[in-house]
């Protein structure tokens, strides 16, 4: 039987110091980024993807969740991989474990990659058909990644054609003073507008010179280029 330093080993064998530099650079981990004190080793998220796909099977959720706790980021994505896996897979209960697990280590889910592979396949899946508060409390936070978790689950609402919480949050979170939050709220806007441009019209029109501008730019990016315009130069 498998275990978490099987994960190890293998994720250690696919390591690339060169790669690692790069990712380090490119998720921040540097004195001033968002991912200070993180570490990178170097292992292409294809890679990881097919370490969680031979493992998952294998690990429990409860060991799954002690490599969460890793201070090497490739290890902790692979965790979480393997979660959104398990809970894909998994019944009621061991789901509900899962998205346990996941509000219990928000801390942990600490850079834009992490959120975006798990939020929307664990937190928005399991609150589909439940009581949702969770993320205005989510959103409320001080901590940035609990405030990306909470706009970026909605992306499972949206994919089921209910934009309300999308709405909801994009209100609660419209001059978030982080980049990263302002990128997501606008791009989960985008994928409202993927499906009902009039929709994404609609709540763009009351608000949109509110916004910050990169939230904006990512939520009118598919707009054709005259209509971007008009948006951009306050004109709609």
């Amino acid at each position: 039987m498998a275990t978490i330093d099987d994960v190890r080993h293998e994720l250690a064998s696919l390591a690339d110091p060169d790669r690692a530099e790069g990712v380090g650079r490119y998720l921040q981990m540097v004195p001033g980024g968002y991912g200070e004190g993180d570490r990178a080793i170097g292992v292409s998220v294809p890679e990881q993807r097919r370490v969680a796909g031979r493992y998952w099977r294998e690990l429990s959720v409860a060991e799954t969740a002690v490599l969460l706790t890793s201070g090497v980021h490739e290890e902790r994505l692979t965790s979480l991989l393997i979660l959104v896996r398990k809970f894909a897979k998994g019944g009621e209960a061991e789901r509900g474990e899962i998205f346990n697990i996941v509000l219990a280590n928000t801390g942990r889910i600490n850079n834009w990659d992490l959120v975006d592979s798990s939020a929307p396949y664990i937190v928005g899946l399991w609150l589909i058909d439940k009581d949702r508060s969770v993320l205005d409390r989510l959103a409320e936070s001080s901590l940035v990644w609990d405030r990306r978790i909470a706009i970026m689950a909605t992306l499972a609402f949206i994919k089921a054609g209910d934009f309300h919480w999308t709405f909801r949050l994009s209100d609660r979170l419209l001059r978030d003073p982080h980049d990263l939050v302002q990128k997501a709220v606008g791009w989960m806007l985008r994928e409202v507008g993927n499906r009902d441009r009039a929709a994404e019209e609609e709540f763009l029109a009351r608000r949109y010179r509110a916004m910050p501008r990169v939230m904006l730019r990512y939520a009118i990016e598919k707009f054709e280029p005259p209509r971007r315009r008009e948006y951009l130069s306050g004109l709609v």
